[in-house]
């Protein structure tokens, strides 16, 4: 089992986001027990991988699932929890009372919902709900194995290439729909002057391809799809809808994306030039960042009716599947080559 970006870049963030205590426990039971620091970096179906910070430096850790293998992608969650307990009796400590549902409740109480979103538990803000009801949208795919060769250090040049040409595609509609969200001054701390990204896109393309790039570079269908799908959004006005694929995207850059950025530039040697994309260092600190987005998005979530709340959860849902079709295509693509 071949889990895509989308899926490590959904558990990695929830587990750095949510739950850094446990990482720190897991990393201290296995192998670093003076631990200050542990960041889950990525998983696949035999364990997850931390970095891992002490006194000595940083290292890499990873550890196998306490159940063996997983064959599917709603055992992720329950591995990961299963991981925890036994770092705790390995500490011999008493693990904390899970209070969250387990990502396979959210789907069971998804398919009772309209729209199949689950409802948000009180208290609760409206960022949270848009993560759990749509983890199980982060799902594998038939493209999982081009993302997962790009992760694994796999892939080929000519496969990131192809992979920063769609990112251009795609930003090059999403930024312009984004004017929007400028323009809307309780909504303009979503997208800072140093979020945005085609500048980052071109600097990489010529990198990568020299100065004639926009003659070598083509969207693959279900990249043209996606760009389509964000411009009719912004045409028509839809706040929500545009808020939907830019939290979809620039949160996955910002989390999983930064794995990617480690992994291609290890792989190919790019320092700055290739993954300048992935960059965001001018943003500052990203985790503070995110915290602020959630915020906002919290409060943006205030001021929408339950109807428009599904109605933009179904567009996020909607993000990750033109997302994973361009994975898809690109799969297909290098097939054909």
């Amino acid at each position: 089992m071949l889990f895509d970006d989308s899926v490590i870049a959904a558990v990695t963030a929830h587990m750095n986001d949510d739950h850094t205590d446990d990482s720190l426990l897991i990393a201290r039971a296995y192998g670093h027990p003076a631990a200050t620091k542990s960041v889950m970096t990525s998983l696949d179906a035999h364990g997850g991988t931390w970095r891992v910070t002490d006194d000595a430096g940083e290292h890499e850790l990873t550890v196998g699932w306490p159940n063996g293998e997983l064959s599917d992608r709603p055992q992720v969650r329950r591995a990961v929890v299963m991981l925890y307990r036994a770092a705790c009796e390995k500490l011999g400590i008493s693990p904390r009372e899970e209070h969250a549902p387990a990502a396979s409740d959210h789907a069971e109480g998804a398919a009772h919902a309209p729209h199949g979103a689950a409802a948000a538990p009180e208290g609760e803000g409206f960022a949270h709900r848009i993560r759990t009801a749509t983890w199980g949208d982060h799902g594998d795919s038939e493209g999982a194995t081009f993302m997962a060769d790009i992760m694994r250090g796999k892939g080929t040049i000519d496969d990131y290439t192809d992979l920063v040409a769609q990112h251009y595609f795609m930003y090059e509609a999403l930024e312009a729909a984004t004017q929007q969200i400028v323009d809307t001054p309780a909504l303009a701390g979503l997208h800072p002057e140093s979020l945005r990204r085609l500048a980052t896109l071109e600097r990489d393309l010529t990198h990568l391809l020299g100065e004639s790039w926009r003659e070598r570079i083509e969207a693959v269908p279900a990249t043209i799809a996606y760009a389509q799908r964000i411009t009719q959004v912004a045409e028509d006005g839809w706040l929500p809808g545009i808020i939907a694929h830019h939290y979809t995207r620039y949160l996955g850059d910002l989390s999983g994306g930064q794995v990617i950025s480690r992994r291609v530039g290890k792989q190919f040697g790019f320092d700055g030039d290739g993954v300048a994309f992935y960059d965001f260092t001018d943003l500052g600190d990203l985790g503070a960042f995110k915290d602020a987005y959630r915020a906002a998005l919290d409060v943006f979530g205030e001021t929408l009716t339950e109807e428009e709340k599904l109605r933009m959860l179904d567009e996020v849902r909607a993000a990750y599947g033109f997302n994973t079709a361009v994975f898809v295509d690109l799969a297909r693509t290098r097939v054909a080559a």
